[in-house]
């Protein structure tokens, strides 16, 4: 079998970075700089709940996996799998080389009346873990190790790509969607991250967004760059086809479910009542959702299906996610309602459907993170905070910072698809479409 070049420079980059590493000085702190709290300062309540909320984050990829991987038909179960399993593997190396320095180093930015609003973050701040100390950070994590931070953030940085191969399933070459992978992480994800999460981000600190789990940072950029792409790549041959493995649906659904625990709750870095309150709006949410999608269905006359509960749930999931520390529970169920509805409804909606987004994830991930960020704006509780709560500006700048992000993620990721695609051809010949991927990019075959 012949290897082409793409390959040869995939593994020698691949090299380079593992040679780095070893030769690479990370001295491990013993004791606080100007940026770093003192060891006293660690919570280990904090420690111990961040560690496992991490996991439960990391749980959510192979969640997605079985997710996606039941929608698709037979011939692809594997390749869609594998699509997002292996952002694990990219986007950790890629996070601890340079990600985590553009997403929450040292802000690049400009200087209005006196005050700096970071853009993105400067890639010499923590290069491969460079400075990424034991000891708590003064601003971004004053009770765990900075190190401790560094690794949970990674495991958003894991999904946020994932989340996106819904949309182009059965049709992408395997490489090619790892070179957009990279490209998308460093060009939308980072800057994204930097600029609502960052102390100084632009995002955070002049337009007072608010997203407390990642509804802009992950499932906007998401959900708009699966709309880019289905754009950009075109149709499959054959749009239609039946799911392959409904139980794997059911089975990712709940994986991702238990996951989001750890991916909003522990948002709150720290054991406390906040942290409650989120894994409450969390769970209530989703259930809110799943049994909107099924009502809805049924009364649009759609039988109600283990699929469509599967969706209504994460659907509420996602447009929790922004809001969960800053509305109550009972607000919660208001929240996976309405978004649900709109989700439903455009997912059924004649000229989004004439676009073959695969599984939808623009009418999922993309509107539920709109939504998310909506009532947010409106709902979330604090003296002039949010529309009801006395803050029009506050709300008034979340949808000036809702346009800038959408215009930002899908136009930004429509140049990210037609460079890939000049460097390394994005779609499968017909030939190989028709056979599968899963045989004709992996030689591998799914028997259930």
């Amino acid at each position: 079998m012949k290897v082409g070049l793409k390959w040869k420079v995939s593994f020698l980059i691949m090299s380079l970075v593992a040679i780095t590493g070893l030769f690479w000085q990370t001295d491990v702190a013993t004791s606080p700089t100007k940026d770093f709290l003192s060891e006293d300062n660690i919570v280990g309540s904090d420690v111990a709940w961040i560690l496992a909320a991490a996991g439960l984050v990391l749980l959510m990829t192979p969640g997605l996996s079985f997710f996606y991987g039941g929608m698709v038909g037979k011939k692809n179960v594997i390749s869609t799998m594998l699509q997002s399993f292996i952002s694990l593997g990219v986007i950790s190396i890629l996070w601890v080389v340079v990600g985590f320095s553009l997403s929450f180093g040292e802000s690049i930015g400009f200087t209005i009346n006196g005050e700096h609003y970071g853009i993105i973050g400067n890639p010499l701040s923590y290069p491969f873990f460079k400075n990424v100390s034991v000891f708590p950070h003064h601003q971004m994590a004053s009770t765990i190790p900075f190190v401790l931070f560094a690794l949970f953030q990674m495991k958003f940085a894991v999904i946020t790509p994932a989340l996106v191969t819904g949309s182009f399933a059965e049709r992408v070459r395997f490489i090619s969607y790892l070179l957009f992978m990279v490209l998308f992480s460093l060009f939308i994800y980072t800057p994204l991250c930097h600029m609502v999460w960052h102390p100084e981000g632009l995002l955070n600190k002049y337009f007072g967004v608010k997203d407390f789990a990642g509804g802009t940072v992950v499932h906007m950029s998401a959900g708009f760059a699966a709309l880019a792409g289905a754009l950009v790549i075109g149709k499959r041959k054959k749009a239609e086809h039946k799911p392959a493995n409904i139980p794997f649906v059911l089975l990712g659904t709940g994986m991702l479910w238990f996951g989001w625990f750890g991916f909003n709750a522990g948002s709150a870095l720290a054991a406390n009542a906040t942290a409650a309150l989120a894994f409450g709006t969390t769970t209530i949410a989703s259930a809110s959702g799943m049994m909107t999608w099924i009502f809805f269905d049924r009364i649009n006359g759609r039988k109600v299906s283990a699929m469509g509960a599967c969706i209504g749930a994460v659907v509420g999931l996602v447009a929790i996610t922004p809001a969960c520390g800053f509305v109550s529970i009972p607000e919660s169920i208001f929240i996976g309602f309405i978004t649900v509805i709109v989700s439903n409804s455009l997912m059924h909606w004649k000229p989004l459907k004439k676009i073959d987004d695969t599984l939808d994830v623009f009418a999922c991930h993309g509107v539920g993170g709109i939504m998310g960020m909506i009532l947010t704006a409106i709902f979330a509780h604090g003296e002039k905070v949010s529309l009801l709560h006395g803050g029009f500006n506050v709300f008034f700048h979340h949808m000036i910072a809702l346009v800038l992000v959408s215009i930002f993620a899908f136009f930004g990721s429509i140049i990210i698809y037609f460079i890939t695609d000049k460097i390394i051809s994005l779609r499968v010949s017909e030939e190989s479409e028709n056979e599968g991927l899963d045989s004709s990019q992996h030689g591998e075959s799914f028997n259930w």
